[in-house]
């Protein structure tokens, strides 16, 4: 709905984009050397990191749709059961979008210092007062939202699914900056 892509727009750009600005200074940045005038804003790494990312995530969600259509639209033998995914389906879709985007803030935390997402967590007040922001923001929309967000209410073991199948982001980004060290 519109109201869950303004909430998304808000988390992805606003909030994420505050959260990172808010981490401490890093001295490891002071080491790099400037880029040259002509040099592109977004380096390889960051080109790979957006594409990889952002490619899975796309197809993480198109097969989850395309599950939901099959799974709950057509019946057995191939006969059409309903024409329309239940509010509850897409609740559990955009909740599942939202969570994939908030395990990977913190990868981007990370993003290029050789460290975990959760070094000097404790000293990052700004970004963990937006991601509690996010993370309890789309718990009240869920569950508050009703209509206004085109949501229904999701059961704790629901939520508790949602969140074992959206860290593996995070836990994958944390096994890529081991091997990578």
């Amino acid at each position: 709905s519109v109201t869950q892509m303004l909430w998304v727009n808000l988390i992805m750009d606003t909030f994420a984009a505050l959260a990172l600005a808010s981490l401490p200074p890093n001295s490891v940045v002071m080491r790099v050397p400037p880029r040259r005038q002509g040099d592109s804003i977004i380096t390889p790494a960051m080109w790979r990191f957006i594409v990889g990312v952002g490619g899975s995530f796309a197809l993480l969600m198109i097969g989850l749709f395309f599950y939901l259509i099959y799974h709950h639209v057509v019946g057995e033998g191939g006969s059409v059961i309903s024409q329309h995914i239940s509010t509850g389906e897409l609740t559990v879709f955009f909740t599942i979008f939202v969570f994939l985007q908030f395990w990977n803030m913190f990868n981007a935390k990370a993003f290029m210092t050789g460290k975990s997402a959760f070094h000097n967590l404790g000293s990052c007040k700004g970004f963990m007062m937006i991601a509690a922001v996010i993370f309890i923001g789309q718990i009240l929309i869920v569950e508050l939202g009703g209509a206004m967000f085109n949501v229904t209410h999701l059961a704790l073991k629901d939520w508790l699914i949602i969140t074992a199948l959206t860290l593996p982001v995070l836990v994958i980004g944390e096994v890529r900056r081991m091997v990578k060290k």
